[in-house]
């Protein structure tokens, strides 16, 4: 009897410190995926964006919200330049009742997959009447020449203009500046992703919300934020 009890105690003594260890992996490993979980949801929200899936789009936007975020954003874009006006012209005043009132068109075109796709690639409404969700810049691209038609090459310059024309060529391929991005958690339950084009440029952000343990949703769009938070780069 003497001999079973402490033959037991060996194999008890082993399974502890493997129940720990194992423990211990699990919650590592779960806080590890927690971390990463926005970038995650981020990268997925950007494909189906790009691809203008709709139903994929719903699972990673919270659309109420970010009709709320836009039309206080955009109607305090429009305060913002009526006071950097500092004119009490009528006609200036009757202007910014205009743009207020289309303040609804523009969240509605928004708070569309085509609107989510121009703020994840750097694109902000910029407040102007009747303005729409611009294209990706490949998209856009592709949409300027007709397809299948091959744009005819220019006539070649003479030799003795040959260095001013490809100055002249080199400054009108220049693409403009892309914004650059960068992402982060600004608290526990929120992450930024926030564009800039130069040091001098204006910024702004698109804001995920944390939905349970390790959802992510877009819910609210920061324009011109006064300080935007850091991070880690991402891509584009």
């Amino acid at each position: 009897m003497t001999d079973t009890t402490t033959s037991s105690r060996p194999s008890s003594n082993w399974k502890k410190p493997v129940a720990i260890a194992v423990a211990a992996i699990v919650v590592v490993t779960a806080l590890g995926f927690s971390y990463a979980s926005p970038y995650l949801a981020l990268n997925r929200l950007k494909q189906a964006a790009d691809a203008r899936d709709a139903v994929t789009l719903s699972e990673y936007v919270d659309y109420p919200a970010l009709r709320v975020s836009l039309k206080q954003q955009v109607g305090e874009m429009l305060q913002r330049r009526i006071q950097a006006q500092h004119s009490s012209n009528p006609l200036l005043m009757l202007g910014a009742v205009i743009g207020a009132a289309l303040i609804g068109p523009l969240v509605d075109a928004y708070a569309t997959p085509e609107g989510v796709a121009a703020l994840l690639n750097g694109m902000p409404p910029t407040g102007k009447p009747g303005e729409r969700p611009a294209p990706p810049p490949s998209a856009a691209q592709a949409s300027s020449a007709p397809a299948g038609t091959a744009q005819p090459a220019p006539p070649p310059a003479p030799a003795s203009d040959a260095s001013d024309a490809s100055d002249a060529s080199a400054d009108t391929a220049a693409p403009p500046a892309r914004a650059q991005a960068t992402a982060g958690y600004r608290s526990l339950n929120e992450f930024a992703v926030t564009w800039q084009r130069s040091a001098n440029s204006e910024r702004y952000a698109a804001i995920l919300q944390r939905h349970g343990l390790f959802s992510w949703k877009l819910a609210a769009v920061e324009l011109n934020p006064a300080d935007a938070g850091d991070g880690a780069s991402a891509s584009n």
